[in-house]
């Protein structure tokens, strides 16, 4: 029941999205989506059970200014962990080979508070276009605010709250996250990394070398 009811390109819910990839599938059970004509899913990624993706406030909202639709970009190869926020308005871009932990939340909108006499949730909430750099890792529970971009190949440890620009090759933690670690062309890792096994053992299949059936 899992299999059958999950979607992929050639589902009638998947050739409602802007694009959907081939070999790309959102599992089963998935979580709520609102304004998939404009969310564009790449080649083959996962889409975990549970993850909220969304487009505006409400179905059939106007895009705001500046806005070009698809307005949530996930790229190729992509894994986004089971109950995990894309929240989208403004312009929400995860980059290729992108992998997320469970229960992450990427926004490019938030409440503002500048008038005290208005209750907050009666304020124009503001945007803030989200770029996450192809080959990172989000590790489980990371916020991801408005107004973020992260380099290719950034790591934000897991319950991080991340806001700003951020270069290639950095580790991020914290709340506010800050910079832990970074890679230095020359000197390598600093502060250095202990021992890791960076290529798979003989026999299992390289990475992102699959792709999940449509």
């Amino acid at each position: 029941m899992r299999w059958a009811g999950s979607i992929g390109p050639q589902h009638r819910l998947g050739r409602r999205f802007h694009t959907f990839g081939a070999g790309s599938l959102v599992c089963f059970p998935p979580g709520d989506c609102v304004g998939v004509e404009h969310i564009s899913i790449g080649a083959s990624s996962l889409i975990a059970p549970n993850v909220t993706m969304s487009v505006g406030m409400a179905p059939g909202q106007p895009l705001p200014s500046g806005a070009i639709s698809p307005v949530l970009r996930i790229g190729d190869r992509a894994l986004i962990g089971r109950g995990s926020h894309l929240v989208a308005h403004q312009s929400v871009v995860i980059g290729d080979d992108v992998i997320t932990g469970p229960n992450c939340y990427v926004t490019d909108q938030n409440h503002v508070y500048a008038d005290p006499a208005t209750p907050i949730g009666r304020q124009w909430p503001a945007n803030d276009p989200v770029e996450i750099g192809p080959g990172s890792w989000l590790g489980s529970g990371a916020v991801i605010l408005p107004g973020t971009r992260l380099g290719r190949n950034t790591v934000v440890g897991a319950g991080s709250v991340v806001r700003g620009a951020f270069p290639d090759h950095v580790v991020l933690a914290g709340i506010p996250a800050r910079v832990v670690r970074r890679y230095e062309p020359g000197s390598g890792w600093q502060p250095d990394l202990r021992d890791v096994l960076i290529d798979a053992p003989p026999g299992w299949p390289a990475a992102g070398a699959g792709s999940w059936p449509s």
